[in-house]
């Protein structure tokens, strides 16, 4: 197994890869959290607690929030 880069080490090319995923995520997390904030109990697919705790979840909580937790956006009915 290859050993890891400290951030020292990474090109500048790929210090701004990790910068704008990063920030991808970090904002589809903030959005995410953002819709569930607004909407009420009966417009999320679940509980809101879970799908608080699911958003947590690098990447894949978020999509699955905005693919599976929201209702009445003709995706889930």
């Amino acid at each position: 197994m290859a050993r890891k880069q400290s951030w020292s080490e990474l090109s500048g090319g790929k210090k701004v890869l990790v910068v704008v995923v990063s920030l991808a995520q970090l904002a589809l997390t903030v959005a995410g959290y953002r819709d569930l904030a607004k909407r009420s109990a009966d417009e999320v697919e679940g509980s809101k607690l879970a799908w608080g705790v699911a958003m947590l979840a690098n990447w894949v909580g978020p999509i699955a929030y905005f693919a599976k937790g929201r209702k009445g956006l003709g995706l889930n009915d």
